[in-house]
């Protein structure tokens, strides 16, 4: 069982990351094999909607998504953490579900599999916001599901924190990372 975490936070060592990393050791002690990508640290250009995809299913901009797609084929289990910009996922996370725009012409245009094979995937969606309010992470949600939907991989929940702002304020919550830590060991028992 792999399982890929995409870090869509540009704060290394804040909340999401903190939350990610423990949803990874939760995945680890029942025996999967973890990786962490972060968006931030790659070179990553946004989608030109040039339409070549259209017609190949590959994405004809050359940079660090190229191994991404090779990550995201391989991985069973994908977890997505993003804090939330605007009420939704960060702008390096952003571009790199937007550069998925290949595999989305994979399926709908080509009538293949997005992630060259059948095999059952699930997602989970991490995050935390600023605000108190319970519909703020709507926006982002939308995107996730958007996202999973187009690559065959089941919603397997979120796990979403309000009023978390200030680096490092999840670990003010008691309960945070035990809950991320469940989340991951839950991930990969089926």
């Amino acid at each position: 069982m792999r399982v890929l975490g995409i870090a869509g936070s540009p704060r290394r060592g804040g909340n999401t990351d903190l939350l990610l990393a423990e949803v990874l050791r939760g995945a680890e002690s029942n025996g999967a094999e973890v990786k962490t990508i972060v968006p931030s640290e790659l070179n990553i250009a946004p989608c030109e909607h040039c339409d070549d995809c259209l017609k190949t299913g590959e994405c004809t901009t050359q940079d660090d998504m190229q191994p991404v797609y090779l990550e995201l084929e391989r991985a069973d289990r994908i977890v997505l953490a993003s804090p939330l910009h605007f009420m939704g996922v960060t702008a390096q996370l952003k571009a790199m579900i937007d550069r998925c725009q290949a595999l989305w012409a994979r399926k709908y245009k080509l009538k293949k599999p997005p992630l060259g094979n059948r095999r059952q995937r699930k997602g989970l969606f991490i995050s935390v916001g600023g605000r108190s309010k319970a519909n703020q992470f709507g926006p982002a949600l939308a995107t996730v599901k958007s996202l999973f939907r187009t690559l065959d991989i089941t919603f397997a929940g979120e796990l979403v924190f309000s009023g978390i702002d200030e680096k490092g304020a999840i670990t003010k919550d008691p309960n945070a990372l035990k809950q991320a830590h469940l989340a991951g060991q839950r991930l990969v028992e089926d």
